[in-house]
């Protein structure tokens, strides 16, 4: 087997020798392709270094006021009344922590208990013990600079990506100090100057490229813009991201909808956040799913971003070369600490001093990643080479620095606690909210974009009407031309029954899915600033409102006088206002069921269940005095029993005269007979309108307070 002098390094088994004799070195070895080479660790330790690395790197950050001599930043403490920074933003962060929380282990407290008690070795001691995941990661970054996330799956990027941005899951536990220009920053003030490009790209697709930047326009931006300077950073932003060709093309749903491609979806991410000019940049793996040519391409978008003063960081799983070499600098990440923070020719530099030197004509970002990668059946060896690397990074000059640099500054304050949080106390009412438009503009905006996303969708408004139309003319032909006869008694009540059973089903299915389909789009949205929940819930709801008092309508068009109700003429005005009512009550349990469920599948195995008890307490299969006590409850709350009261009273309530075509007990004289049959009143005629009323706002109460609880429960 012959040496090679530039092919892919050699993954030799890292041997940690523990007698302490030999002097510390590592060795990279380079040869041809070898099967038993798949296993192995990328770097052969066999000591440990008995002096930091100090390869002669001068102040390579540069200095927070603009300085550049590579000392400590800022010279001090901040000014006691700080400005709000819009510009050349400096971002830090220091001695950031994460473990996963507790709570399994104070699940289990009872049963560890029992085991260390019964245990003579404590065997059980450590049963819930919390992972450490990003071990006391520090960093900065600069204006004008792209940073690149990188390493292993598994190291902790997205995990740092969402703790400099606040949006780390609950169950996780988060230390450390985040900075703006040496100030510790809140998450609201950080959401009013950021913006997070993430990996997953969520639109409303029925919406076209332009209209979506329209709205992101209306409130994102600053509501001291007029409309026209809104508009003029659209055409602004559509031209410098390459939109031009598809702006009036729609955005596409996947499976449903066919829309722009993968590479302008990403492209009109990345012009949704540059809209408000932001000063700092998180992007989450731009260029997943992206071919070779469409990630430079992403990349360079990034890049002129940089370049116009912008701070950028990112996170991205092997780059090419072509990408690598646009980043200004690189933070490699291992076991969830940091590798190496700097410029591209300092990390060649650095990993030459440790002996392993990137063999020319390689991907820098593939030898990185593979050199700081835990190998398969090597693990402990592979460990303890990255924690080697680690600790030499951080006893460096370099990493010295930059420690230094990335410490908030509390030096003329007598305590921190006194200036945690500066950009965003009562001082600063700007930057406390994270929203740029005010409740009255959010609520147009949303507003348009509910209205259009509602009549561009074909299904929605297309298939329903014929649905409705369809279903009612069944009925009429099944219960055509009934009369008021002993016979015609029993048909017209089931008639009037499966139209409220009708409008029930059709309208619950038919909103079962609007919250729960779109969550993901709202949440992202909704913690990115751009509007209030009680705005969205609004306008939502409001948007779809003239098609569900059109169905009912229409329903009873078609099947009122087919089926032979009473024909006058007020008679059919009420019972349309009263299917009305019964068609918004669905809508609005839909809209709960939507709001509680987490996905749509869940919706619909939770619809049906939780209606059918409604409608056996509708008085046509159960007599309304025929409840248990312990259900009346649930009678109360049926809206099947007030819209089938209030028909029937409609229907029966001044009819005196019932034909008898057989001569038994059972054939009602007049209608006041047949309510009494069913136990309804004509005294509760005017109550059951004002119960169907009360449930229409109770359930969107409850609907809305359950989409409030989602809103503040985590974020996307």
């Amino acid at each position: 087997m012959s040496r090679t002098p530039e092919k892919q390094p050699l993954l030799v088994e890292a041997k940690h020798k523990t007698n302490g004799s030999s002097k510390p070195s590592y060795q990279t070895i380079s040869y041809e392709t070898s099967p038993q080479q798949s296993d192995t660790c990328a770097l052969h330790l066999e000591n440990l270094p008995q002096k930091p690395l100090s390869n002669g790197y001068k102040g390579i950050y540069p200095r927070l006021n603009g300085k550049g001599d590579g000392s400590p930043p800022g010279g001090g403490s901040p000014p006691s009344t700080p400005v709000f920074p819009t510009e050349n933003i400096t971002y830090s962060w220091h001695n950031v922590n994460v473990f996963t929380s507790s709570r399994e282990s104070r699940r289990s407290r009872v049963v560890n208990c029992v085991r260390n008690l019964v245990s003579r070795n404590g065997e059980y001691s450590r049963v819930g013990h919390r992972k450490h995941i990003l071990n006391s990661v520090t960093g900065v970054a600069y204006p004008g600079e792209l940073i690149a996330l990188m390493g292993s799956s598994g190291a902790g990027k997205t995990t740092l990506l969402n703790s400099l941005t606040f949006r780390n899951s609950h169950d996780l536990m988060v230390s450390g100090q985040r900075a703006i220009n040496g100030i510790p920053v809140t998450a609201n003030t950080l959401a009013s100057l950021s913006a997070y490009v993430q990996q997953d790209d969520l639109f409303v697709g029925t919406l076209t490229v332009r209209e979506h930047l329209v709205f992101q326009a209306m409130v994102r931006m600053d509501r001291h813009l007029s409309y026209e300077q809104r508009m003029s950073r659209v055409e602004e932003v559509i031209e410098e991201l390459m939109l031009t060709g598809c702006q009036n093309t729609i955005i596409g749903v996947p499976g449903k909808i066919k829309g722009i491609s993968g590479g302008e979806m990403k492209r009109l991410s990345f012009a949704s956040e540059v809209l408000t000019n932001p000063p700092l940049l998180f992007c989450d793996e731009p260029t997943s799913g992206l071919d070779s040519y469409m990630a430079q391409n992403v990349v360079s978008v990034l890049k002129s971003l940089a370049n116009k003063g912008k701070t950028l960081i990112c996170t991205i799983h092997q780059p090419s070369s072509e990408v690598y070499a646009m980043f200004d600098k690189i933070l490699l990440m291992a076991e969830g600490r940091v590798a190496f923070l700097g410029s591209l020719d300092q990390a060649t530099d650095f990993f030459r001093g440790l002996g392993a030197g990137c063999p020319s004509h390689y991907n820098p970002a593939d030898f990185f990643i593979q050199l700081l990668a835990v190998v398969p059946n090597s693990e402990e060896s592979c460990r303890n080479m990255i924690e080697l690397v680690c600790d030499t990074f951080a006893t460096s000059e370099i990493g010295t620095k930059l420690a230094l640099e990335a410490e908030p500054k509390f030096s003329d304050h007598k305590s921190k606690s006194m200036f945690v949080g500066a950009w965003g106390d009562s001082l600063y009412p700007r930057a406390l909210s994270p929203y740029k438009a005010s409740w009255y503009n959010q609520f147009k905006a949303v507003f348009w974009r509910s209205w259009i996303s509602v009549w561009k969708e074909p299904v929605l408004i297309k298939v329903r009407m014929l649905q409705t139309f369809m279903v009612a003319l069944m009925v009429g032909i099944i219960y055509f031309g009934q009369e008021n006869d002993q016979d015609g008694v029993m048909n017209i009540n089931g008639a009037l029954f499966i139209c409220i059973t009708n409008m029930t089903f059709q309208n619950v299915f038919a909103v079962i899915s609007v919250f729960c389909a779109e969550l993901p789009v709202f949440l992202r949205e909704h913690f990115n600033g751009m509007y209030r929940t009680d705005v969205y819930f609004l306008c939502k709801t409001l948007a779809e409102v003239p098609i569900f008092l059109a169905i009912p309508v229409l329903f009873t068009v078609v099947m009122y006088y087919m089926v032979g109700l009473n024909p006058a003429p007020s008679k059919f005005v009420q019972a349309g206002i009263i299917i009305t009512l019964v068609s918004n009550v669905a809508t609005s349990f839909g809209y709960l069921i939507s709001c509680v469920s987490s996905s749509v599948s869940v919706a619909l195995s939770i619809g049906p269940p939780v209606v059918i008890p409604f409608l056996l307490f509708g008085g046509f299969f159960l007599n309304a005095g025929s409840v248990p006590p312990y259900f009346e409850w649930l009678s109360n709350l049926s809206w099947f029993k007030y819209g089938n009261e209030a028909l029937l009273i409609n229907q029966w309530g001044d009819v005196t005269d019932i034909k008898c075509t057989r001569m038994n007990a059972t054939c009602p004289k007049d209608g006041h007979i047949i309510l009494e049959t069913y136990n309804f009143s004509e005294n509760d005629y005017l109550m059951d309108y004002l119960c169907l009323i009360g449930l229409i706002i109770g359930f969107r109460l409850f609907a809305f307070l359950s989409l409030l609880y989602r809103a503040s429960g985590k974020k996307h």
